[in-house]
């Protein structure tokens, strides 16, 4: 058996803020699916050595040793030379922590895992993966949801947009989608088929 061969199979779950896609990553989950969790990497390296780099990148955005996310938040939002320069240090580290995540499920004889990549399509990631899944809802329900987060404006809902891939886009490179506006057990049922579906390949490879 080849190395590949013996890799487990990759679903990379996006979507667009306000869209279900943690909601979604609980439901695999709850099926037994290992999930890497890019959002809770990048939280963890805000309170280890990066934190350091990140206060001489951008001043006054730690606290006591840690990033604090809203004022790094601030600092580059609206500002594409600096989002660059931290994603440049912080994605390599996030890779980095998959890979190992990745290892260890190879290890435990896995058949399937999900990389929850917010970013997926952002940052090229949907090459690394063997399928998509997109978490996606009406944008009238994704709106509601998102002006509902505490300290949510419409001027940081649209900034937020402005460098997400659409989710028109998102659905049409996915080979899978999740509709997380028809409720919790149709989104179940959704996973549930779509790692049948998967199943079945990871079996036949």
């Amino acid at each position: 058996m080849s190395a590949d061969a013996e890799r487990p199979l990759v679903i990379g779950l996006t979507g667009s803020i306000g869209m279900g896609k943690s909601t979604t990553a609980d439901l695999f989950r709850a099926e037994g699916v290992p999930v890497y969790d890019s959002d809770r990497a990048v939280h963890e390296i805000y309170r280890g050595p990066a934190a350091a780099r990140i206060e001489e990148m951008f001043p006054g955005t730690t606290s006591d040793g840690i990033v604090d996310r809203a004022r790094l938040a601030a600092r580059v939002l609206g500002d594409p030379e600096a989002l660059r320069r931290l994603e440049a240090l912080v994605h390599p580290l996030v890779a980095a922590e998959r890979d190992e995540f990745l290892e260890a499920c190879r290890r435990a004889v896995e058949r399937i895992v999900v990389f929850d990549i917010p970013l997926l399509f952002e940052i090229g990631a949907e090459k690394d993966v063997d399928a998509v899944v997109v978490a996606s809802a009406p944008a009238e329900i994704q709106r509601a949801r998102v002006l509902a987060r505490p300290g949510m404006t419409e001027e940081k809902f649209a900034a937020i947009l402005a460098k997400q891939t659409p989710d028109a886009e998102k659905r049409a490179g996915a080979d899978f989608v999740v509709h997380s506006d028809r409720g919790l057990d149709s989104a179940r049922q959704e996973v549930r088929l779509i790692l049948d579906a998967l199943k079945r390949r990871a079996t036949s490879r």
